[in-house]
């Protein structure tokens, strides 16, 4: 009994660990795909260039490697699921980043895509194709979005070093890891809870509250002279 007791603490701590490493890694894919997306934005652009071309490369590899790890870690979290009632809620609190992380994916896809269809656009192979890129008059904020790429870390980066492919391929093995992941572990989105408030995310609650607790409604500040409504993106900036 005892031998069996101390054999299911460990292994709930063993999961904590994995659990705790998943979300670390999760924050940092967040952060990676951001600036990747920042990134991507200067394409065809008159910051455009091989330093630009060469960050991104380096972001979406950082990227890569985390999705490798923090794929197989939440399939080997959400197969050695028990029915006890603590590896249940366990296994919900697996579902919720499993579900971000596909999501994730998807956007970071997506990013992909249009970062491969602007390279085409704007090959950059010899000097006379910088005539084609457009003017926009920004030059600058590629080493700031670098910079932010340069201080993510995840927990096993260091361990598991793998050749990165190129764009092309890149796209075509998250294509491939997101429809394995999807038929090994057929979670419906809709029946995976939130644990946070709607718009707990993007202001914290202190936010909410003093928005509860304040004067005007989020319905009245939406409400324009004579009785119009303004558009909620006019709200949040307000706010």
């Amino acid at each position: 009994m005892t031998s069996r007791w101390r054999r299911s603490v460990g292994e709930l701590a063993l999961r904590g660990r994995q659990r705790g490493e998943c979300e670390r890694a999760q924050e940092a894919l967040g952060r990676v795909t951001s600036c990747f997306q920042q990134l991507a934005v200067s394409l065809g652009s008159s910051a455009d260039g091989s330093f630009l071309r060469d960050e991104m490369d380096e972001t979406r590899h950082l990227a890569q490697r985390i999705c490798r790890g923090l794929s197989r870690r939440l399939l080997r979290l959400l197969s050695d699921c028990g029915p006890a009632p603590s590896i249940v809620e366990d296994r919900q609190v697996s579902e919720r980043m499993w579900v971000l992380f596909l999501s994730a994916l998807e956007h970071f896809l997506s990013d992909l895509r249009k970062a491969y269809d602007l390279i085409g656009r704007f090959p950059l192979r010899q000097r006379n194709d910088r005539r084609s890129l457009v003017n926009t008059g920004c030059m600058d904020g590629v080493v700031a979005v670098a910079a932010r790429v340069a201080s993510v870390q995840a927990p096993w980066l260091t361990m598991e070093e793998e050749q990165s492919p190129d764009l092309t391929n890149h796209i075509a093995e998250l294509e491939a890891m997101l429809s394995e992941m999807q038929l090994r572990v057929p979670v419906a989105f809709w029946s995976v809870e939130a644990t946070q408030l709607a718009g707990a995310e993007c202001g914290g609650l202190e936010g909410l509250e003093g928005l509860q607790e304040g004067e005007d409604s989020l319905e009245e500040l939406m409400e324009g002279e004579g009785g119009s409504r303004r558009p909620a993106c006019c709200c949040l900036t307000c706010v």
